[in-house]
C-alpha cells in the first residue's frame, strides 16, 4: 500500500514540527501524521491515530510546537463534539500537545490511560478525574465492536506507557516502539529501504530506550516472541510510517538492539564547534 503525503512531499527538508494531512489506512482507521526536525539525522515521524465508529477514539493528540496545523487535521476528520476516548500511550510532549485543549473541545472524550500518566500530567493540569478510564497492560476495553488490548510493548522511553491491539483490525498501536529516524518523510514503511529501515529503527531505538542496548537478550527475544504470536498484520507506531505485514521484519530489526552501543549525544566541545561556525 503506498499513499502520498499531501502537504510535505518526500525530499522536502523540515525545519519545524509540521503536521501533515491526515490519509485513510483501512478498517476505519486515519493517520494524523506529523514530523518532528532532528538535526543532523533526518525527520521524525510523530503519528496520532483516529479509529472511526460510533464512539471516534483518537490515539495520542499531536506534537507540542505542531498545535495549529494538528488541531486544523483532527478536524478535518471528526467532529470534537463526537469525539469519545483519547487513548494516550504515554505523557512525553509529542504526544500530549493539544491534549489539554482536546479536553476543553471535544466535551463528550474520556481519556484512555494509566495511573502514572495522570500523575504525571497532574502536574502540568488538573486531570477531570469524572472523565478518565484507567488500563494497564493485560486490560481489554471494548469501543465500536473493537477488542483494544492493553499492552506493555516492547522498547518504551516512559514508564505509563501502554500499546495496544486491536483484534478486529490485526492492528498493533504500539506507541514510541518500532520507530525510526528517517532520511525523509514518506506515508507507508514499505517506501524505506529494508536497510534504512533497520538502521533508523536501530538508531532511533538507542536514543528513545537506551536501557534496551544492555538489557537479557533472551528476556527481550522472548518478549518479541509473544508479540509475533499476536500476527499483527499491520503495525502503527507513534514514530515511523504505517507498516502493512512488515511485523516479522520490524521485530527483528528491533531484536538487533540488545548488546548495541547506546546512543552519545554531542558534548559541550561539540556545542562550542557548533556556535563557533554560526558565529562564523
Amino acid at each position: 500500500m503506498s499513499t502520498t503525503l499531501p502537504t510535505v512531499t518526500t525530499g522536502q527538508p523540515i525545519e519545524a514540527p509540521t503536521a501533515c494531512e491526515p490519509y485513510d489506512v483501512g478498517d476505519g482507521i486515519t493517520v494524523v501524521p506529523s514530523y518532528l526536525p532532528v538535526p543532523g539525522m533526518g525527520v521524525l515521524p510523530a503519528n496520532s491515530f483516529l479509529i472511526d465508529g460510533l464512539e471516534p477514539v483518537l490515539v495520542d493528540t499531536g506534537p507540542g510546537g505542531a498545535e495549529d496545523g494538528f488541531r486544523q487535521a483532527l478536524r478535518s476528520v471528526v467532529d470534537l463534539d463526537d469525539l469519545r476516548w483519547i487513548w494516550l500511550t504515554h505523557t512525553d510532549p509529542d504526544h500530549t500537545g493539544s491534549l489539554r485543549w482536546l479536553l476543553d473541545n471535544a466535551p463528550n472524550a474520556r481519556l484512555i490511560t494509566t495511573f502514572l500518566a495522570v500523575g504525571k500530567l497532574g502536574m502540568q493540569f488538573p486531570v477531570p478525574m469524572d472523565r478518565l478510564y484507567l488500563v494497564n497492560p493485560g486490560t481489554t476495553v471494548t469501543i465500536n465492536n473493537r477488542q483494544l488490548h492493553a499492552l506493555r510493548p516492547p522498547s518504551f522511553d516512559a514508564p505509563e506507557t501502554t500499546a495496544f491491539i486491536d483484534h478486529t483490525s490485526g492492528t498493533l498501536f504500539s506507541a514510541d516502539s518500532f520507530g525510526a529516524l528517517l532520511q525523509s518523510p514518506t506515508a507507508d514503511a514499505a517506501d524505506i529501504g529494508a536497510g534504512d529501515l533497520a538502521d533508523g529503527m536501530a538508531l532511533w531505538s538507542t536514543i528513545d530506550s537506551p536501557w534496551v542496548t544492555h538489557t537479557d537478550r533472551d528476556h527481550f527475544d522472548r518478549t518479541l516472541g509473544e508479540y509475533r504470536a499476536f500476527g499483527a498484520r499491520r503495525v502503527l507506531s507513534s514514530h515511523l510510517p504505517p507498516a502493512h505485514g512488515l511485523t516479522d521484519q520490524l521485530l527483528d530489526n528491533l531484536a538487533r538492539v540488545p548488546g548495541s552501543e547506546p546512543w552519545v549525544g554531542p558534548d559541550q566541545g561539540a556545542l562550542e564547534q557548533i556556535l563557533a561556525s554560526v558565529t562564523a
